[in-house]
């Protein structure tokens, strides 16, 4: 009994030694803090509110976290809210789409699309497969599209060797090519057998020479490859219009320094156009040579601003007689890696307003079927590519849907090299929370259950394909809160696109 009792003297006279020591040492720590911020001169707060100013710093990192988990409302959060990102999640896992009660969506608000249901709604037995697209069909190798949804440019680099991976064979199963970004090619693209879109940024990579100009050598042993199916010449993207990609050094690894062919640890900072392309005529010289090197379709990428020379450009189309194969619009509020603020939130027309002008301006010239439309940018949910498809989209592309399938979080750390998710970091430990061969079927799902809701969409509106989808068949709401059918918004010249009222009535719409 005695021994007990001396050890248990011992072990509190033990504690209470260390107690006074770490008392002491953390007084003495917040004692050295408090003169660090009272000489300090950077920061009046810290210097007027020494040690407790800290609080607000801290609170200040912890806010984004807690207004995610506690305190935003589903529909609350920018650029995409928890509604939009858990309807992804589920979608993904093939988890129940149903939900009960009632929407949580408010649908008074500016800008929402809300689709016309046909009172006679498209039969089971009337449901048509939605058609293939030939792209590049002149081209010695042209390209049948059978996904109206594919994944948009994200380079290796701003993404993960296992993210790259998972979405390649992601794309693979779900039957939908795969976008590289200006990055280049990674065989982690090439690993997992997806249709790819070798996307030509300003910086060439993967195709440059030391000096930044084209290297024909490199686009043909690429051209050469069977997975790769189309070559993309990116003008502009919706982030940062007028600036070039951006890729931090601290993310620029031994490997991908050799893919892009630039030094290993340095920012990568891509010009914020083509040198060699300075007018419409210099861009279409540019697909032609392009064209002649691969033998593969080749499209142009950008996001609208200005769009005169869009009409400037369809002349000259027509009048040559080549052009682009496609053409892929960014919105205005598009997503990047790292971007300047400055032209991130104020540069650059969002896509619900520019893909109707786009389409106008093809269907002038009556290219709209020799240059269908690729149409990108926060579109993620069956009703953001319906809309889009309503439009005039002959395709769709998402990025950040396809992230969020991964299992982004939008943590917002893209360009950090910290992702908690393994997606768009280049730290071995947080790369392995993300298993590709687990994340490519969660990327195959979301793929297969957004095109299975457009379809049911769009049979809601009486037609037996998401492709025979015209504007009339969605109306947009307006600042008075009442919504205006799109063909009203934007009227068009194809027939199609503005029917009487009394096509509604009609199971099917006229092409």
């Amino acid at each position: 009994m005695m021994i007990l009792a001396s050890t248990l003297f011992r072990v509190l006279e033990f504690l209470s030694v260390f107690f006074i020591f770490a008392v002491g040492s953390a007084l003495a720590f917040l004692a050295a803090v408090y003169v660090l911020d009272r000489r300090q001169n950077r920061d009046a707060i810290l210097r007027n509110y020494p040690v407790i100013g800290h609080m607000r710093h801290i609170l200040s990192k912890l806010g984004e976290f807690l207004r995610q988990y506690f305190f935003a409302m589903d529909r609350d959060e920018l650029p995409f809210n928890r509604a939009e990102r858990n309807w992804v999640e589920n979608s993904s896992k093939n988890a129940d789409p149903t939900v009960a009660f009632g929407s949580t969506k408010y649908i008074r608000e500016v800008g929402t699309p809300i689709f016309v249901n046909c009172p006679f709604p498209t039969l089971e037995g009337d449901i048509e497969p939605t058609p293939d697209v030939i792209i590049g069909p002149d081209c010695p190798n042209p390209y049948r599209a059978r996904s109206f949804f594919n994944i948009s440019g994200m380079s290796f680099g701003a993404l993960s060797a296992p993210a790259a991976l998972a979405l390649s064979k992601g794309a693979k199963a779900a039957g939908c090519w795969m976008n590289t970004g200006e990055g280049g090619l990674s065989p982690h693209h090439l690993e997992g057998g997806a249709d790819i879109v070798f996307q030509i940024g300003t910086a060439k990579y993967g195709v440059r020479n030391e000096d930044g100009t084209l290297n024909e050598d490199k686009l043909e042993a690429i051209a050469a490859l069977p997975e790769v199916k189309m070559f993309e010449v990116k003008l502009s993207q919706g982030a940062k219009p007028g600036k070039g990609g951006i890729l931090p050094g601290v993310k620029v690894t031994p490997e991908i320094a050799a893919i892009r062919g630039i030094p290993a640890g340095r920012d990568s900072n891509s010009p914020n156009r083509h040198p060699e392309i300075n007018s419409n005529a210099d861009l279409i010289d540019f697909i032609v040579r392009v064209k002649s090197l691969t033998g593969k379709p080749v499209g142009v990428k950008a996001v609208l601003g200005a769009y005169g020379w869009l009409d400037d450009l369809m002349d000259l189309v027509v009048e040559r007689g080549v052009g682009p194969d496609f053409f892929a619009l960014d919105s205005g509020d598009g997503g990047t890696g790292a971007a300047p603020m400055a032209l991130m939130d104020n540069v650059g027309l969002p896509i619900r307003e520019s893909l109707p002008i786009l389409r106008d301006i093809l269907l002038r010239h009556r290219l709209d079927a020799k240059i269908p439309i690729v149409a990108s940018g926060k579109l993620v949910t069956p009703a953001d590519v319906a809309w889009a498809l309503c439009a005039g989209a002959t395709f769709v592309s998402s990025a950040r849907g396809f992230m969020f399938a991964l299992g982004c979080i939008q943590s917002l750390k893209c360009n950090k090299n910290t992702c908690p998710t393994g997606i768009t970091t280049h730290d071995r430990r947080l790369q392995m929370g993300l298993d590709p061969t687990e994340k490519a079927v969660r990327v195959a799902n979301y793929c297969r259950n957004l095109r299975h809701d457009v379809e049911m969409i769009a049979h809601s509106c009486g037609v037996p394909h998401p492709r025979r989808l015209k504007r009339f068949h969605v109306r947009m709401v307006g600042p008075d809160g009442v919504s205006r059918a799109l063909d009203q918004l934007y009227p068009s010249i194809d027939p199609a696109d503005s029917s009487p009222s009394s096509a509604l009535l009609k199971v099917g719409t006229p092409d």
